[in-house]
């Protein structure tokens, strides 16, 4: 008996991401899978094939996934992958790719690059780092550099671009000999700088400049750490002139420019400079920079118009973080303390919602903030237990009805276990006023310095003031393909 030939199904990770494809449809399955159990195997695949084409995804994938672990075939955990991708599951795909790399092995092949690229599509970069290592290690250093330029998409659409910073930064330190191409050591340099080793950031840098004397964006990296470290100003001052001749209109080297004048003692061209780059373009690293020159000049006003800018720009830009928190204004909170709770009620409203999900729904709620733990408990409007979930970094837990469930997002398990969309996410931040660190985030205050209005994780909350230490009020907005969402909470307690 010749062995079944699966129906021809071809999906590539190009749905996902801009990258070349990586796996290649499975031809057949092996002999001792099919002769060995009367066809018992040949009838599932087919059956699963049939679902895939009738949009049954869940059927399919799941068939598919058991028949791999049961025949110990890699290649029937890859079409479960392949499967769970075209249905946009990539989690579900993620634990079908570390089933088709722990079957294959050591066996040559694509299951290793597809594993390390979901990994890094769901957002696991720490995870990610030690399968992308033995992936690149067992590679010629010409494959291994196509290889990180494949990957290099991924770091750039990071949800949060420190982590994914560190992991490479781990990865390309963990290679000998350094790769040689000139965007895989600029983003090395980058990481290096962001994971706090600027020693590394300033050699690979002037390695690139030796390639290339010319590289703008090297000359201008270069000189702005020089300058913000306070060293070796001139040839700082003299790097960053070069890329600013080079490239007059960059915004950016503009804004180097001008800081590097700043730390010269240039101040009044440092202004000059920086004012110029902001109306270029607007960005929040340049006002910040901006914001402090103009406090070393005593223009106070100007100074908080200048970071209140930056904070509408991007609240959780690093760069205005640190000036703030150094130079600490007095309309910046500088409360460190991470436990309080808050107590209240609430209410959500679902306006153009599908069928079969609340349309909103009311109760009370206590949060609990306690280190690096939140804990919401949510009533219904007759004070009985709905449900509780506790979200730590990485982890969110949900138990209701004596039941437990898991997740890497708490907004999505919240909203799959009630219908309700209740952002559990980064709550206690916003409770404080202020925006939860790890994604960027719009600011608005008002003439007294109280918040107004935060925009973050495609929410908009507003704020209401009784008086300047005590919060009556959030409001809370959000367009989703559930419709239009508002949750309304009211505050008895906060011991913020």
């Amino acid at each position: 008996m010749k062995p079944f030939l699966i129906l021809n199904f071809t999906l590539s990770l190009a749905f996902c991401i801009s990258v070349p494809v990586f796996a290649e449809p499975i031809k057949e399955l092996p002999k001792p899978a099919i002769e060995n159990d009367g066809g018992q195997t040949i009838f599932e695949v087919l059956a699963s094939e049939i679902a895939v084409q009738r949009g049954e995804f869940a059927l399919g994938y799941q068939t598919y996934l058991s028949l791999a672990r049961k025949t110990r075939d890699p290649r029937l955990a890859q079409r479960a992958m392949e499967i769970a991708l075209a249905a946009g599951a990539p989690d579900s795909a993620l634990e079908a790719a570390e089933s088709w790399d722990k079957l294959a092995g050591a066996a040559p092949g694509n299951s290793k690059e597809v594993l390390v690229t979901l990994l890094m599509l769901n957002q696991r970069w720490a995870d990610s780092v030690q399968p992308t290592v033995t992936l690149l290690r067992g590679q010629k250093p010409a494959d291994r550099e196509a290889t990180i330029k494949r990957l290099m998409p991924l770091f750039a659409k990071a949800v949060n671009e420190d982590s994914a910073l560190q992991a490479f930064y781990s990865i390309i330190s963990a290679l000998n000999p350094l790769p040689q191409d000139k965007d895989i050591l600029f983003l090395y340099s980058m990481a290096a700088d962001k994971t706090g080793h600027p020693e590394v950031m300033e050699k690979v840098l002037r390695m690139i400049l030796i390639q290339s004397p010319n590289d703008v964006n090297a000359l201008n990296a270069l000189g702005y750490s020089l300058a913000d470290r306070k060293e070796k100003l001139p040839e700082a001052f003299a790097l960053i002139t070069k890329a600013h001749q080079l490239s007059p209109d960059d915004a950016f080297i503009l804004d180097s420019l001008g800081w590097v004048n700043f730390r010269l003692g240039n101040t009044a061209l440092a202004a000059q400079q920086l004012q110029e780059a902001l109306q270029k373009k607007p960005e929040a690293d340049i006002a910040a920079h901006l914001g402090e020159v103009q406090w070393r000049q005593q223009q106070v006003s100007a100074a908080e118009a200048s970071w209140r800018q930056a904070e509408k720009l991007d609240a959780n830009n690093a760069t205005l973080r640190e000036t703030l928190a150094r130079l600490k204004p007095d309309w910046v909170s500088h409360n460190e303390s991470k436990s309080a709770q808050w107590d209240g009620r609430f209410s959500v409203k679902v306006t153009g919602s599908v069928e079969g999900r609340n349309q909103g729904g009311s109760g009370g709620f206590t949060l609990t903030q306690n280190k690096l733990s939140d804990v919401l408990e949510i009533r219904n409007p007759i004070g009985g237990a709905l449900a509780k979930i506790t979200v730590t970094p990485g982890e969110a837990i949900l138990e209701r009805n004596g039941e437990t469930f898991k997740a890497f997002d708490a907004d999505t398990l919240l909203l799959n276990a009630l219908g309700l969309a209740l952002p559990a996410r980064g709550l206690s931040d916003w409770m404080r006023a202020q925006a939860r660190p790890g994604s960027s985030a719009s600011v608005e205050r008002n003439s007294d310095g109280l918040v107004t209005q935060i925009k973050q994780d495609g929410w908009t909350l507003n704020y209401d003031w009784i008086n300047p230490s005590k919060l009556e009020k959030m409001i809370m907005i959000r367009n989703t393909n559930l419709g239009s969402v508002e949750v309304r909470l009211v505050f008895d307690y906060a011991s913020n």
